[in-house]
C-alpha cells in the first residue's frame, strides 16, 4: 500500500466529529508514509483531510475539475494538484493513483465516487479495497440498505463484503491492508455460487 484515495464532502457537516475524523484520517495516512489522493479542495472535510496529512509531512495529490476550481477553492499547498475537465476524469485519475479507497461522510459526489470504485472492484476493473469511515453512525442507514440488498438478492454477499467499515481511522486502514479484493469471479460463478 502506497496511496489512499479519500472521498468526502466539501462541507464540514453538522457535527464536529466529522472534521475530527477527517483530520485523524489524513494524519494516519501520512504517518504510514502513504500518499493521500483526494478531490483537491481546501474547504470542508476535503480541506481538513489534506491539511492534516500535510501537517504530518505527508504527500498529498489533489485532483479537481476546472469547473470546480473557483467553487470548491482549489488547495494551493499540495504536493501536486491536477486540474481535469470532468468529474469522470477526476474519478478515473483517483482510481489510477490510489491503491485503496476510504469514504468519509459526504453527499451525492462522495456516494457516487465510493460506489463507482466498488462497482469497478465488483466487475474486475481493479482489485483495490474500499473502506467506509462510519463516524457518528452517519452511514448506518446506507449499511442497512446494502444488507437489505443482499437479503433481497440484488447484491451478492461476497460483494457486500468488499466494503470494509470501521469508526476508527487507523483500524480502517489496517483492514484495507489486511483484506485485498479477491480476483473477479466469472459471471456464471456469481449467479450459481452459494454463500
Amino acid at each position: 500500500m502506497n496511496s489512499v484515495g479519500v472521498f468526502c464532502g466539501s462541507n464540514e457537516g453538522a457535527r464536529p466529529e466529522y472534521r475530527q475524523a477527517a483530520t485523524a484520517l489524513g494524519a494516519a495516512i501520512a504517518r504510514r508514509g502513504w500518499k493521500l489522493v483526494y478531490g483537491g479542495a481546501n474547504v470542508g472535510l476535503m480541506g481538513a483531510v489534506a491539511d492534516a496529512a500535510l501537517a504530518e509531512g505527508g504527500r498529498v495529490t489533489g485532483i479537481i475539475p476546472h469547473s470546480m476550481v473557483a467553487k470548491e477553492i482549489a488547495h494551493q499547498g499540495l504536493t501536486e494538484l491536477h486540474t481535469v475537465n470532468t468529474l469522470y476524469e477526476r474519478k478515473a485519475m483517483m482510481a489510477e493513483l490510489s491503491d485503496a479507497f476510504v469514504s468519509l461522510p459526504g453527499g451525492y459526489g462522495t456516494l457516487d465516487e465510493m460506489f463507482e470504485m466498488l462497482t469497478w472492484s465488483q466487475i474486475g476493473t481493479h482489485l483495490k479495497p474500499s473502506g467506509l469511515l462510519n463516524i457518528a453512525h452517519y452511514f448506518d442507514p446506507l449499511i442497512a440498505l446494502l444488507d437489505h440488498a443482499v437479503a433481497e438478492r440484488f447484491l451478492h454477499a461476497r460483494h457486500r463484503g468488499m466494503l470494509l467499515t470501521n469508526d476508527d481511522p487507523d483500524r480502517l486502514l489496517d483492514l484495507l491492508t489486511a483484506n485485498p479484493v479477491q480476483p473477479y469471479d466469472k459471471w456464471i460463478d456469481r449467479h450459481t455460487a452459494k454463500d
